[in-house]
């Protein structure tokens, strides 16, 4: 692609990548850190740039070390720089544009889309790259066009965490619910024993969105109809738990963080969560468990996917690809992923690590969780999925508050996403 036409599509996406980007507790032609070009060579030796989002770990760290040893082993060296998350989206549109983008870059998987609609990034079929070994529902969060664009590094999602002391005070059985109606049910009987039901966040972010996802697809919802009965029954649903006290109104303001510091007092049953609370629910002090988010009908409602890809910026000089590929390769071969996913919490993104994840028990219900989930780009919404995600939460927002019914709030959330996306 000229650089004329990906410099005119990038001159919007950094809005849409701030849209898109979500943040969770846990998210020779290249460029060096700070946008000083490398001049080596890419056929021998030299030096490849990562750039990744997690800040938190230093040269020391073990993932530090295996990027490291991954350029050792390809012969080459590693220089890597972390960012916070929306920090590296913008550098990375910055990069596009300035023709000094890394040769690797690890990045929150909904921004894959608007790199790859901007022609910033490499698809895996010219790097070479096997995507064959990846699971489709996770690998789906970076097909545009038909186009892979990456693969993910492991993945994280939602789902209900409980504490096993309030349900057993009010004689409910987790395995006792199915869907919707046992869920609601469940959560009348702890109200009725004097304890608080369930927790989650709803605030108007993207934060907001990703949570009500599972609800929205488990009733049968599409993205692209909002305003569908199935869409209206997911609003109305956390909408009737709010008005009848099962769900706090502090939800409207929640994020994910806050909804947990709730769930925490002990006070909660339930809370909607990530698999990157596993670690503070093991301090909690009381005893819990997981289950999946029930959908409407029955079943384990598909939930969003967090986590990273493994990506490969544009370059200038075509033959860093390779090395570039066995980097990647390096990084996500199932030996290092399963290392690196226990580090950050995520779940492996092919069979091989999650067969190893579910020998432990607290990560099986996760891995089943995974297994159903779903990218929020996928069903090829790409760089539209955060135009319509925006007017998803301004509608959760509306109806929680009683400024519109949820009827109302999802009919007039249609109505400015489909103007948004024509």
């Amino acid at each position: 692609m000229k650089r004329s036409i990906v410099s005119r599509r990038l001159s919007t996406a950094v809005a849409l990548a701030a849209v898109a980007t979500l943040g969770l507790s846990a998210c020779g032609g290249g460029s060096a850190p700070g946008g000083a070009a490398s001049s080596d060579s890419g056929s021998a030796g030299g030096t490849y740039t990562v750039w990744d989002p997690y800040p938190q770990f230093d040269d020391s760290s073990a993932w530090v070390q295996l990027l490291k040893k991954c350029g050792t082993d390809n012969g080459v060296t590693v220089e890597r720089t972390g960012y916070d998350t929306t920090d590296l989206t913008n550098k990375a549109l910055l990069a596009a544009q300035q023709g000094t983008s890394p040769d690797v870059i690890l990045i929150d998987n909904p921004v894959i889309s608007t790199l790859a609609d901007a022609g910033a990034l490499t698809d895996t079929e010219t790097l070479g790259l096997d995507t064959s070994g990846f699971e489709e529902n996770l690998l789906g969060a970076g097909v545009v066009d038909g186009k892979t664009y990456g693969v993910p590094v492991g993945a994280n999602t939602l789902s209900l965490y409980y504490n096993k002391d309030v349900l057993d005070a009010a004689g409910v059985d987790p395995a006792s619910i199915t869907d919707w109606t046992t869920l609601t049910a469940a959560l009348e009987k702890v109200s009725a024993a004097g304890k608080k039901g369930i927790t989650f966040s709803a605030i108007g972010t993207e934060e907001g969105s990703f949570q009500f996802l599972p609800w929205f697809w488990g009733s049968g919802a599409d993205l692209t109809e909002l305003d569908s009965s199935q869409g209206v029954a997911a609003l109305s649903l956390w909408k009737d738990w709010l008005d009848k006290g099962y769900a706090p109104n502090s939800v409207i303001n929640n994020t994910q963080t806050t909804s947990w510091q709730e769930f925490a007092t002990g006070e909660y049953a339930f809370s909607e969560n990530g698999t990157w609370q596993l670690g503070n629910v093991k301090d909690a002090g009381f005893t819990w468990g997981v289950i999946p988010i029930p959908a409407e009908g029955g079943g384990v409602a598909p939930a969003p996917t967090g986590g990273e890809f493994v990506a490969a910026p544009v370059q200038s000089d075509d033959s860093r690809y390779a090395t570039t590929t066995k980097l990647i390769s390096c990084l996500t071969s199932p030996e290092n992923a399963l290392a690196t996913d226990t580090t950050l919490s995520y779940i492996g993104a092919t069979q091989a690590v999650q067969s190893e994840q579910e020998k432990d028990a607290e990560l099986k219900p996760w891995v089943e969780a995974v297994q159903g989930a779903k990218g929020r780009t996928s069903d090829n919404l790409g760089t539209d999925y955060p135009l319509i995600s925006e007017q998803m939460w301004d509608a959760v927002q509306a109806a929680l508050s009683g400024s519109k019914t949820p009827e109302q709030a999802m009919k007039d959330a249609q109505t400015a996403a489909a103007s948004a996306t024509s």
